[in-house]
């Protein structure tokens, strides 16, 4: 836009386009709609978080990758979390979540399987009786 367009046109330059449309930098009312979504975003967060580290008396040792180490520690700056144990927890059961159709899957097929060994079993004891 030439100074010109600017002088005439002073909206466009302040985050109106020439459609008199507001840009995503600017919101409803003059707030940011992003200020509003990443406050329900943190409040979601915080709940998820809770859910997650609800129980958790199992200790699991663990190697992670450098690239996930700067993620948890990443958390733990941020003070979403309060240590990397609590991070680790998180994002573990964030998978999970994600993942749940993945899961029952597994479950559903390893319950077969139980099932099938139970079965051979049965017929190699019955065999051993005759």
């Amino acid at each position: 836009m030439s100074e010109e367009e600017k002088k005439e046109n002073p909206k466009e330059e302040a985050g109106t386009s020439s459609t008199g449309k507001t840009s995503q930098s600017e919101g409803k009312k003059g707030n940011p709609p992003s200020l509003r979504e990443a406050w329900r975003q943190v409040e979601s967060f915080g709940q998820t978080l809770s859910e997650a580290l609800q129980g958790r008396g199992n200790v699991v040792m663990v190697r992670v990758n450098d690239e996930t180490l700067a993620h948890m520690d990443m958390l733990v700056e941020a003070e979403v979390t309060k240590s990397r144990s609590e991070s680790a927890a998180f994002l573990i059961n964030e998978g999970i979540v994600v993942n749940q159709k993945l899961f029952d899957r597994v479950k559903s097929i390893t319950d077969q399987i139980t099932e099938l060994r139970e079965q051979l079993r049965q017929e190699v004891k019955l065999s051993a009786e005759e």
